[in-house]
């Protein structure tokens, strides 16, 4: 790490409490990396500077007086689908936006740990694709190579925690939409327990298939900020038993059985996982095996899920689409989708609640088998930058589904999974590996994901700097043509 990039959050919270550097000097620093960034990666829709100043002057009296709390006086971001008092939720949509009257419930939590939120990161509209592009804000791009996108939906937490222009962020998995950016940008990616952390004003999104998680470098900084950020407001109606995420990073998992799943869920159109991914997560097996861990081939049993995802998350589209300011602007593809999610609201979407149980059962029962389950995050490496941005709706699904057929099953079940680093394809671009559980589970997956991080040392590297548009040397190579 370099004195331009951010420490980590442990790391920072640690050096506020001893007194070694004031919460304004951090946020100071914070604010120069994004402004020189921004010209470049793009990862910011807004920039709190004036009152994120007002915020950490705050905190350094509390310092002062003696208070303490796990992020006092820490600079973090979060997404923009996320309520901040005061600030728009764009959600990644054109126009003028009203602002919120009051912080989400995360947002909250975050706050009352001390935290300081210095930005909204961007989305792409709506959160519906794996890429972070569009009129309403421009392309944000991949810190290890600018000609990429970093993922989406939360593309733009992702890049600010890789490029290290903040030590860790929130962002929301729908589909994958944190795990995604985080396998294409080298992070630890946290998609927690529905309900975990509680996406209030809005008891349940897009029908329960999305949550709020987090995005950090280390397994370690990923789970304190889940623990800052967890806990649920009076009226969210899934509250799931309190973990303590931070407590499981130093915890032994025990020896494992795992199970190696490389083949994708059944979905309309082909999917085909791509050598260069394939051959980093089954290095990662053989890591896990090295360690005493036993991992054979198998794969859940998924069945016909596809059908308990589609009305969920195209019957949330239609909503929010009701409720934007400027339905107007909104992408054709968006309107497409509510025209869909309108049509699938009645008995389709309560067909597709009602599976989930019996998706839980059946899917339940190979966890008797198996302790977790290791996939690719991803079947292919980052695409690059406007690859997506103007294909139909049809073409965009079909390539979507393509290059990211393994996370969404998840968010079905509402189940927690963590992406882990897997290593890079030969030209240097980002890949990652999911470690999947039953529950409740995000204390053995961190614990797992924690061993892992301790033998691969992922963490140690970095994106090259200075960061610059389009193909440069990523870790000593050139970076590819997609």
């Amino acid at each position: 790490m370099t004195p331009d990039r951010a420490a980590g959050l442990t790391a920072t919270a640690r050096a506020l409490a001893g007194g070694e550097i004031s919460s304004r000097a951090l946020v100071e620093r914070t604010l120069a990396r994004i402004e020189a960034s921004q010209g470049t990666l793009n990862a910011f829709r807004i920039v709190r500077a004036e009152a994120a100043l007002a915020e950490a002057d705050a905190a350094d009296r509390e310092l002062a007086a003696g208070g303490r709390a796990p992020l006092l006086g820490v600079p973090v971001a979060v997404k923009d689908d996320m309520d901040v008092a005061g600030e728009p939720t764009a959600f990644g949509c054109q126009g003028e936006h009203p602002v919120a009257a009051e912080d989400g419930e995360a947002v909250r939590r975050l706050r009352a740990a001390g935290a300081v939120i210095v930005g909204k990161t961007n989305t792409c509209e709506l959160g519906q694709w794996p890429f972070t592009e569009g009129p309403a804000f421009g392309a944000t791009r991949n810190p290890w190579s600018t000609g990429h996108t970093p993922g989406g939906s939360s593309g733009g937490s992702a890049a600010a925690v890789a490029a290290g222009l903040v030590p860790a962020a929130l962002g929301s998995d729908g589909a994958g939409s944190v795990r995604i950016p985080a396998s294409w940008t080298h992070l630890v990616g946290i998609k927690p327990q529905r309900g975990r952390v509680s996406t209030w004003p809005r008891g349940e999104s897009f029908h329960g298939i999305t949550v709020n998680g987090t995005l950090a470098r280390t397994v370690a900084d990923a789970a304190l900020l889940l623990d800052a950020a967890s806990g649920n407001h009076a009226h969210d109606p899934h509250r799931p038993p309190a973990v303590d995420a931070s407590a499981a990073v130093d915890r032994d998992p025990g020896r494992l059985r795992i199970a190696l799943s490389l083949r994708p869920p059944f979905t309309a159109v082909p999917a085909v996982l791509r050598p260069e991914v394939r051959d980093r997560v089954l290095e990662l097996a053989e890591v896990l095996a090295a360690s005493g861990h036993t991992v054979e081939e198998a794969d859940p049993p998924y069945g016909q899920i596809g059908l308990a995802f589609v009305p969920r998350a195209t019957a949330g589209i239609a909503e929010r689409v009701a409720e934007a300011p400027f339905p107007a602007l909104l992408d054709r593809r968006t309107r497409g989708a509510a025209r869909m999610g309108r049509l699938l609201g009645g008995f389709p979407l309560r067909a597709a609640r009602r599976a989930e149980a019996v998706l839980h059962r059946r899917i339940g029962g190979f966890f008797q088998k198996y302790d977790v389950v290791l996939t690719p995050t991803t079947a292919a490496p980052p695409p690059r930058i406007g690859a997506l941005l103007d294909l139909g709706g049809f073409a965009t699904d079909r390539a979507m589904i393509a290059a990211c057929p393994y996370a969404w099953t998840w968010n079905v079940l509402g189940w927690p999974g963590v992406n882990v680093p897997a290593g890079f394809t030969p030209g240097g671009l980002p890949v990652g590996a999911q470690l999947l559980g039953p529950a409740n589970s995000e204390p053995l997956l961190i614990s797992l994901a924690a061993r892992l991080e301790a033998q691969l040392r992922w963490h140690e590297e970095w994106p090259p700097e200075p960061v610059t548009v389009e193909s440069r040397a990523v870790r000593g190579r050139s970076a590819p043509t997609l």
